[in-house]
């Protein structure tokens, strides 16, 4: 988390509290960004973990295919951030209408501030 936003920082410390979480990244590099733009794994090249402004959080242990944890995650992640007048914006609901089914690029580990 060094050079993450300290906001970020103080979410997930809540967060941490009451869910077993494990951040998978926080600060990349250019070099890091397009590797995973080549992999498909990210749609953009310049990303809000570059100015650490994003962390990928993933429930503990982790299970790949359990889409609920993920979910029932981003929604505690979301619940405290709301709580401590932070807005965050989750990858599992890219356009911030509270509806999953219309995402276009699934990221359930992606939180972001807005």
């Amino acid at each position: 988390m060094v050079g993450v936003d300290s906001r970020l920082v103080n979410v997930m410390n809540e967060v941490i509290k009451m869910m077993d979480i494990t951040i998978i990244e926080g600060v990349r590099s250019q070099e890091r960004q397009l590797e995973l733009l080549e992999s498909g794994a990210t749609k953009v090249k310049h990303s809000k973990h570059m100015d650490g402004k994003a962390v990928d959080v993933a429930p503990y242990p982790i299970d790949w295919g359990d889409r609920d944890r993920f979910h029932y995650m981003g929604g505690m992640i979301m619940g405290v951030s709301q709580q401590m007048g932070i807005k965050i914006r989750f990858g599992g609901d890219w356009n911030m209408n509270g509806i999953i089914s219309d995402n276009y690029f699934d990221d359930l580990v992606h939180f972001e501030l807005v």
